[in-house]
């Protein structure tokens, strides 16, 4: 400190001489007089900036006294010192020094600067030795206050960096939770507008709205909707549309049209006249339906004059009939007779909707059944008019009166109970009633006015197809507007024909087929579907390209399904492949957030969290990998039996077992059918059909099961069996003999070898040798197996009864205690049913 001083001191000596020569240069007095007072002024300020306040006051009035003027004293000169040294740079009267002229002036000095203490913690006008950071460093009892504070400021610290880390953490995750699910919106827009296949329809020049609604596969109702949306003016069903209007259509529907009037080139019925009282009247279509077994063909055989009931497999009838009864009016009435047995549903809605009139037959000994309720129902949908026929009025135990009762509860109304459809009570054995019956179906055709042009094409309906032997390729077609003749180019479904010949239902050939009229039409390439609609086309060129069309659009309509699995599945990848990146972002964000201290629970690992979620298959399609199987191969005599079985097959599932239909078709069993049931493991199944030896060697050669049915509830039955057989049965367990065992030997074996034997008593039941049997201790189970050894003293036994002791030994097994329940067990497999 003192070689610090006496340094500064010097300096201050050579700064005040260098002034000192300046001064005596000038020969003005009061100038020396200025420059004496400076220097006293200037070097206290100086020994406060250099860091040495502390100097004592004769050491400085020993440096002043040789430098100030004659005349001022020296104690003053030092208070002057003292007091501009101690000034704080607040106050105000040691801001300035001043000086007086010699006449008596006072001058201003320039002002110097302060010293400051620029600590962080003192504020300006803060006394130096009151200072907050003094107090706490050098008073005794603040000694430790000073590190309390600066801990507290530094926890404070730490936890505002870790509420802004929570809060930063918590923005990021809001950021990245926005922005996935804004991309997963943009993804599945963009994935939906790619996946979203645009079907092709083919539109011609000029087509009216009902045509363009069967083009475009949507309903009238539908079409007419967006006809309205689009501002149409005119949408009428009949109304012609152009190309270009049509194509508007089909892009407000998301189709993609394209005009071409040959690919677009198709059959559609005509539209009904409005007059219809110019052509002539046609025979009503009437249909006969109600349940199995009610008597609808013996009534129809009462009306024709034939047993058609009496050579029906079974007794019941299993496909449509169609015949034409002629009255003694000369009036002719067409009669369609449909099954009613529960699987041909499909039928007897066919035979709804093609018809004029319903009779709805219900025996009066039976009452009103389930298919009774669903011919109704079909009844109604087709808004057909309905005859009620209560049946067998004459059988002992008839009450006609309550089934008429029972049918109000389905809202048919008869005359007799104050409604408007008619009822007859008939007798189908004696034929009770049928004349009244025959009279009310006339009196309602004519009613209903029912008519139909002739001079035009063809139109009708397929009722049944089947394969006669020697004729081939047969179907039984109602024809219900114009006039069908032999050679005539007709189209069915997805098949046409040249038609070479036609019969009645007595087998006659006929030369035309006038409406209502059924007909089986003999020259089919294929066989069509029951229930497709017949068409004549004015070439036979227009029949193929028709065909050809036709085929073209089931080919793309397949297509597109199969784009649309495709799709689906691709779908599903994305979406695990985001499902994962999502995954591992999640991952490492709450291990970033573990490290920081925000969580304390540690994260699930990322190999686990993949694992769930590669999944290779949805659960719809692991619960179909589970369903076993029974695939068969279908074979009938005519399609719409054909399709009633395989609906009916089709219905035969549960969770566990299903039937697979492979094939179906019209047709005996053939060496292909063989084949295909070899090579997917199959059954093949026939009705009404038969396999030759030829077939039959083929099947037991490849192990293939081939079965015949003429009866329908046979079939079925015979496959719900096979069904029972694949599902997996019920095991339960039965004790057939308890034991307790009361004391335990010791018995020699071989040598010294010693077995123990449990001394038991037969409690209840018996028990077997050779059955099983399992130790009991304090209700658990804790051994079951067979046993080794059954004795009475020392003779073998095969049956213990009640009362009897005797001895037991287990195989493998040794550790029994006195007190143990022994008992005998069967296992019993009992077969699951639906």
């Amino acid at each position: 400190m003192t070689s610090r001083l006496l340094l500064q001191n010097g300096a201050t000596r050579s700064l005040c001489y260098i002034k000192l020569v300046n001064a005596r240069s000038i020969t003005d007095k009061r100038l020396m007089h200025n420059s004496s007072t400076l220097l006293a002024e200037a070097k206290p300020r100086m020994y406060e900036s250099l860091g040495a306040p502390e100097v004592e006051q004769k050491y400085q009035a020993r440096r002043i006294k040789g430098k100030v003027q004659k005349g001022v004293q020296p104690q003053s000169a030092i208070d002057d010192i003292v007091k501009s040294k101690w000034a704080r740079p607040g106050n105000s009267d040691a801001a300035r020094s001043t000086g007086k002229r010699k006449g008596g002036q006072d001058i201003t000095l320039r002002q110097q600067p302060k010293p400051t203490d620029h600590h962080p913690e003192k504020h300006a006008g803060e006394a130096p030795k009151l200072h907050q950071r003094h107090v706490e460093k050098f008073t005794q009892e603040n000694k430790h206050k000073g590190d309390i504070k600066r801990s507290k400021k530094k926890e404070e610290e730490r936890a505002r960096v870790l509420e802004q880390e929570r809060l930063a953490a918590l923005k990021y995750e809001r950021e990245l939770k926005a922005e996935a699910e804004a991309k997963e919106r943009k993804n599945k827009l963009e994935q939906a507008k790619a996946e979203k296949v645009q079907r092709d329809v083919y539109i011609p020049e000029v087509v009216n709205v009902s045509n363009l609604a069967k083009i475009l596969g949507v309903r009238l109702e539908q079409m007419i909707s967006t006809m309205q949306a689009l501002e149409m003016p005119n949408t009428k069903h009949d109304h012609m549309l152009t190309a270009d209007e049509s194509s508007l259509i089909a892009m407000e529907l998301d189709m993609n049209p394209i005009v071409d009037s040959q690919a677009a080139l198709d059959l559609f019925p005509r539209q009904q006249p409005e007059d219809m009282s110019i052509f002539p009247s046609k025979p009503p279509v009437v249909t006969i339906m109600g349940h199995v077994d009610h008597g609808k063909t013996t009534l129809l055989d009462t009306l024709r004059k034939s047993s058609v009931a009496a050579g029906e497999a079974g007794g019941i009838t299993q496909h449509i009939g169609a015949f034409i009864v002629d009255l003694p009016s000369k009036k002719r009435i067409t009669f369609l007779d449909t099954p009613g047995h529960a699987a041909f549903s499909a039928m007897r809605s066919r035979g709804a909707n093609v018809t004029d009139i319903v009779v709805l037959v219900v025996a009066a000994d039976d009452g009103v059944m389930p298919q009774t309720i669903e011919a109704i129902k079909h009844a109604q949908a087709a808004n057909v008019p309905i005859i009620v026929a209560v049946n067998k009025c004459d059988k002992h135990g008839a009450d006609p009166h309550r089934v008429k009762q029972e049918l109000l509860q389905h809202e048919i109304q008869l005359e007799e109970l104050g409604g408007d459809i008619p009822s007859v009570d008939v007798s189908g054995l004696t034929g009770k009633g049928l004349d009244e019956l025959e009279e009310n179906i006339v009196t309602l055709a004519e009613v209903l006015d029912l008519r139909a042009e002739r001079n035009n094409t063809a139109e009708g309906v397929v009722l049944e197809s089947n394969i006669e032997k020697g004729r081939g390729n047969v179907a039984t077609v109602l024809v219900r507007t114009g006039t069908l003749k032999p050679g005539s180019h007709i189209v069915a479904g997805n098949t046409l024909c040249k038609v070479r010949s036609m019969t009645d239902d007595k087998g006659k050939p006929v030369k035309e087929a006038l409406p209502g009229m059924p007909v089986k039409v003999i020259g089919w390439k294929e066989l069509p579907n029951a229930g497709d609609e017949m068409l004549q086309a004015p070439t036979e060129s227009v029949a193929k390209t028709v065909v050809a069309n036709r085929i073209a659009k089931v080919q793309r309509k397949q297509q597109l399904e199969d784009l649309e699995v495709i799709n689906d599945k691709r779908r599903r990848q994305r979406e695990q492949v985001e499902a994962e990146r999502n995954a591992e972002r999640a991952y490492k964000k709450e291990m970033w957030m573990f490290h920081q201290g925000l969580i304390t629970q540690y994260p699930e690992t990322l190999n686990k969290r993949l694992s769930d979620i590669q999944v290779s298959s949805t659960p719809e399609e692991e619960a179909e990998d589970k369903v076993k199987e029974l695939r068969a191969i279908i074979k009938g005599d005519v399609s719409g039996t054909v399709e009633a079985v395989v609906d009916c097959l089709n219905g035969l599932h549960t969770p566990e077992v299903r039937v697979k239909v492979v094939s179906s078709g019209v047709g005996n069993i053939s060496e292909s059918d063989i084949q295909l049931a070899a090579a997917c493991d199959g059954h093949v199944i026939g009705f009404n059909v038969k396999a030759d030896k030829r077939i039959q060697q083929q099947a037991s050669v490849s192990n293939v099961p081939v079965k015949s049915y003429n009866v329908i509830y046979k079939l079925l039955d015979d496959v719900k069996a096979s069904l029972y057989d694949m599902l997996p049965p019920i095991i339960s367990t039965q004790v057939n003999g308890e034991a307790t065992i009361l004391q335990i030997f010791q018995i020699t074996v071989k040598g010294r070898e010693t077995k123990p034997i449990a001394g038991c008593r037969i409690t209840n039941g018996s028990v077997t040798r050779n059955g099983r049997v399992r130790v009991v201790r304090n209700k658990e189970t804790i051994w079951e197996g067979e046993l080794d050894t059954l004795k009475q003293v020392k003779k073998e036994i095969s049956e213990a009864k009640k009362g009897l002791e005797c001895g037991m030994a287990f195989e493998g097994f040794t550790d029994f205690k006195e007190g143990d329940i022994i008992q005998s067990i069967q296992t019993i497999e009992t077969p699951r049913t639906f």
